[in-house]
């Protein structure tokens, strides 16, 4: 059984919506979270409210046989799956073709989907929404509505008549305007669940009101008529390195934007991952490498800056020539500092959070240089979504960078992929799809580098 969650636009709930709905139907099924897209915190809400690791989908890091592949490992001893969508249903790469959109995975996986209106001043026009969804494409199965922001019942009635007349499609539910289910935004957009003390406690208030203006039954139904589907089994990590490794994975409430394929990558290449808090912890574990991932450096920079001896032991990881891995926020971790705050000091510039988006889209970088994840001439997709930026002087830049940025910005002179020693620190976040050697290849440096 397989359901889909799209709305018609951003910022039209989806994200309450579809963890509400997760959380509600795990007191019967044991459902497996998706999210469709480039995404870290909607996930960390989708796997609180299940107990399973919520996946990203996305068909522009995976082929249409990876996207299948990966939806039915994950779906192993599961009941069913809740697919939550990105932005609107058609929004993708660009405004014609459907390369990461949810359109593209509910097409690879013959999934149902329910699309999610905001229906806030909406009756008759609401059912002319859904006319234009259907005809758009017609191999994309929009099988039910859900009503978000609804005034009251009668609004509902009026909504629901209106919608299931004259476009012959089901509104299985609608959800009255309350701000008890609404979740706090930041400059990347939902503050993460790992970071709320409370998230269960909203998590719960958002099943209630599932419960109580959804006909779950129903969306069941839907899910089920969902045709069996086969793997291409078209892998996405290659297996290289067979020796035993101990990679150092930061994670905290300050680094723990990952993609779970990451980490089995370093798994299925014999490396066991320990991780550590640069946050908390007093110093590193013992481990051959580190991956130091996304997350809200710019928030905890005080305390970072106060955890001296950990700092130290980075820096020393790193010149003794031991591979270390960054990402977004493990980039602005190993420069000197954030704002005034004193950092690791890999590279010698400052990070900086601007008050408006520096980098926003998906990204195709072609590899210069080899180093501890990737080989010279190689090309691979990515994304980049931060507000932050480094400084760098352009007469009296010190280091080489890795990658060629095709598509995106980077960090510094359409390149990213700051490379000292044997540490790379890159605003491009990385999936192993499209990049499958990314675990082997770092497995390997560590047993190489390592002590």
């Amino acid at each position: 059984m397989r359901i889909i969650l799209a709305g018609t636009g951003s910022a039209v709930g989806k994200t309450t919506i579809a963890t509400g709905i997760m959380k509600a139907l795990s007191e019967k099924y044991n459902v497996q979270p998706f999210k469709v897209g480039p995404d870290y915190i909607d996930p960390s809400y989708h796997t609180l409210a299940t107990g399973n690791t919520s996946r990203n989908l996305d068909s522009f890091f995976m082929k249409d046989g990876q996207v299948r592949d990966s939806y039915l490992k994950a779906m192993k001893d599961k009941d069913i799956a809740v697919i939550e969508g990105v932005r609107g249903l058609y929004e993708g790469i660009d405004s014609i073709n459907d390369i990461g959109s949810t359109a593209s995975v509910a097409k690879s996986l013959k999934a149902p989907v329910v699309l999610i209106i905001n229906s806030r001043s909406l009756v008759k026009s609401a059912a002319a929404l859904v006319l234009g969804f259907k005809a758009l494409d017609p191999e994309v199965n929009i099988a039910g509505v859900i009503l978000n922001k609804v005034k009251n019942k009668a609004h509902y009635e009026k909504t629901k008549r209106s919608i299931e007349e004259i476009t012959k499609t089901e509104v299985i539910g609608g959800i009255v305007r309350d701000d008890n289910i609404s979740i706090e935004q930041r400059h990347l957009g939902l503050v993460p669940a790992v970071e709320r003390e409370n998230s269960l406690k909203f998590i719960d208030i958002w099943s209630e009101t599932i419960k109580n203006s959804i006909d779950l039954d129903r969306l069941v139904e839907i899910a089920k008529t969902a045709p069996k589907i086969t793997s291409d089994i078209v892998p996405i990590w290659n297996k290289l390195n067979k020796q035993p490794v101990k990679i150092g994975v930061a994670f905290d409430e300050v680094f723990n934007f990952y993609y779970k394929e990451n980490i089995e990558s370093l798994e299925a290449n014999n490396a066991k991952v320990v991780y550590f808090s640069p946050l908390k912890d007093e110093g590193l574990p013992d481990v051959d490498g580190l991956y130091i991932g996304g997350g809200y450096p710019e928030l905890f920079s005080k305390q970072l800056s106060a955890n001296e001896n950990m700092l130290k032991e980075i820096k020393d990881f790193h010149l003794e020539s031991r591979p270390i891995f960054a990402e977004c926020g493990g980039l602005m971790y190993l420069m000197n500092s954030i704002h005034e705050d004193k950092m690791v000091d890999v590279y010698p510039y400052k990070s900086i959070l601007t008050d408006r988006v520096q980098a926003l889209k998906y990204t195709i970088a072609e590899v210069t240089q080899d180093n501890i994840i990737s080989k010279k001439g190689e090309k691979f997709n990515g994304h980049e979504f931060h507000y932050s930026k480094v400084i760098v002087d352009k007469n009296n830049i010190k280091h080489n960078l890795a990658f060629n940025i095709l598509r995106g910005k980077g960090s510094y002179n359409l390149q990213d992929g700051f490379m000292e020693k044997n540490t790379l620190a890159s605003y491009v976040h990385t999936h192993v799809a499209a990049m499958p050697d990314f675990g082997g290849n770092l497995a390997i440096s560590s047993l190489e580098l390592g002590e």
